[in-house]
């Protein structure tokens, strides 16, 4: 068993997953305020793209959440 990366850079790999999901979520607001219109549509069988976005920000933070572990357990 390895011991567990310094902690700079553990902070540092969280700051920078942290901040693509700021990216993420900042993307999401803007369609939210320039064109609400769009997450009325439902191309999804039913599912407005609204409620596929938000269901998209939670995969994307379990998977960038993944991502951090496996990170650290390579260090």
């Amino acid at each position: 068993m390895q011991p567990p990366p310094s902690p700079p850079r553990a902070s540092r790999t969280g700051l920078v997953l942290f901040w693509i999901y700021v990216a993420l979520y900042g993307g999401f607001i803007a369609l939210v305020l320039a064109r609400p219109d769009l997450l009325a549509l439902r191309p999804f069988g039913g599912v407005n793209v609204a409620i596929a976005a938000g269901m998209g920000l939670i995969a994307a933070a379990v998977g960038l959440a993944v991502v951090y572990v496996v990170a650290r357990a390579g260090n």
